[in-house]
């Protein structure tokens, strides 16, 4: 709930429940949690963790929320006395690409990247292009809840800053896009793209155009009635059947906010964020280009991807879930490559930032180059363990760590991981985004990780439904 209170500056305050910072920014319902007036915070505040100088940077997806969001985030930038640049409609990485182009002071992009349509979020970058870190993200929450240590960021001011239309600067980030791939062309390969909806219409297709591509494209329009539904790198039956249908050599899905992209060959078969990271990772280690052959991941990670990293001559560092731990880790450990098995990829020649379109560009290019298809250079890779990741709903939002202290839920896991010893493993996890525990069985045989993933998520609804 959003209290009636009033800030000196006349901005209502909010409930830190409202607005708490997950994995990725801060989510939720439009309307319940995202209500503008706590959006206007969310921008007043923010702007207090950015440099004084330079502009802030706001992009969004193609959602129905987007424009009253990112008013709301001007309103509350402004009333701080920031100048404000709107780029529109772009993909996420485009923010903070645009940040180190420009010199800005900061960016932020509205999208609830995978999420429904009903939904909105709110990720900030700083200066560098890099997400805020937890101490900025921890500021603003304190700030929300009005725990003030500065109270004269209060005080009564007529430095309001302005807003300006900047929708020309996402030519700058197609050009950067086709840059990337270094003079590497598509010539009559055939692609699909499921630009679902969202952010990838921005300039997914003409990218891929302009490298030479024979291009069919899904999903073509930003329609923020229809982003993610039935479509993108959540749901890729719409990409497999044109696949099949055109006879392509290769198909790409994206997501709400374009940061993350899945492929399939021309049979379908899914080429994953592991996939990505081995096939770019080992092109990278052939030509030398891999600092001490390391690759980053995270603890979802398929188990068939790490031994077949590791009996390459390869270093796989495993991180918790979330696209910063990947940075973070990469940063510390001077890694070229990382990312998600979800689709995110980070590669520190491309700015630290994922980028679903120029992940599909480097695959695209890269296996061209090589003279193979998608499916053979697929096949070069890894055979995966069989894995599936079951989502169960929290039955109480405010008791969101009772699932470890249970001593039935973790007796389920060690018994799953005793039966399944080193050809398995289990892992149990709070969403960063939704109220939902995610449990991941990972084994060698299918038989035990459909067994195992329904007992464990049965135990956990069983004992937090009687907590």
């Amino acid at each position: 709930m959003v209290s009636n209170a009033m800030h000196p500056v006349g901005l209502p305050v909010g409930s830190i429940n409202t607005a708490t910072f997950g994995t990725d920014g801060v989510r939720g319902q439009v309307g319940t949690a995202l209500t503008p007036a706590l959006v206007m915070q969310l921008g007043f505040w923010a702007s207090h963790v950015l440099p004084r100088e330079g502009p802030v940077l706001i992009g969004k997806d193609s959602r129905q929320s987007g424009d009253m969001v990112s008013a709301a985030l001007t309103a509350g930038l402004t009333a701080a006395g920031k100048e404000v640049w709107l780029i529109g409609l772009c993909p996420t990485p485009a923010v903070p690409y645009l940040i180190k182009n420009v010199g800005a002071s900061g960016g932020i992009m509205v999208s609830a990247s995978h999420n429904p349509p009903e939904d909105n979020g709110i990720k900030i970058f700083n200066e560098h292009g890099s997400k805020i870190d937890s101490e900025q993200q921890r500021l603003i929450e304190s700030r929300l809840r009005g725990e003030l240590s500065n109270p004269k960021v209060l005080s009564k001011t007529t430095n309001f800053g302005t807003t300006h239309q900047r929708t020309d600067l996402l030519n700058t980030y197609q050009e950067g896009l086709i840059s990337s791939v270094e003079n590497k062309k598509l010539d009559g390969v055939r692609v699909v793209l499921d630009l679902c909806w969202g952010s990838a219409t921005a300039c997914g297709a003409e990218v891929f155009k302009s490298l030479g591509a024979d291009l069919t494209v899904l999903h073509d329009k930003p329609d923020g009635r229809q982003i993610n539904v039935g479509c993108g790198s959540t749901h890729l039956a719409p990409l497999r059947k044109a696949v099949f249908e055109t006879q392509a050599d290769m198909g790409f899905a994206f997501d709400g906010d374009s940061d993350r992209m899945l492929a399939v060959d021309r049979h379908g078969r899914l080429i994953d964020g592991d996939h990505v990271l081995y096939l770019w990772g080992s092109n990278l280690q052939d030509h030398g280009q891999l600092p001490s052959n390391r690759l980053v991941a995270t603890v979802m990670s398929n188990l068939g991807f790490e031994r077949a990293w590791k009996a390459r001559g390869g270093l796989l560092e495993r991180t918790p879930v979330g696209d910063q731990n990947v940075h973070s880790k990469m940063i510390s450990t001077g890694a070229a490559l990382g990312g998600e098995q979800s689709g995110h990829i980070l590669s520190a020649k491309h700015g630290l930032c994922g980028d679903g379109l120029l992940t599909a560009l480097q695959i695209a290019t890269i296996c061209h180059e090589k003279g193979l298809t998608l499916e053979q250079w697929r096949d070069e890779s890894f055979q995966a363990f069989p894995q599936k990741l079951v989502n169960v709903p929290l039955p109480n939002l405010n008791d969101q760590t009772d699932w470890e202290s249970c001593e039935p839920i973790q007796k389920a896991v060690n018994k799953a991981e005793a039966a399944m010893g080193e050809d398995g493993r289990v892992l149990l996890r709070l969403s960063g985004t939704e109220p939902l525990i995610r449990v991941m069985v990972e084994a060698k045989n299918q038989l035990d990780v459909d067994s195992w993933s329904s007992h464990i998520a049965k135990t956990i609804e069983e004992h937090l439904d009687a907590a």
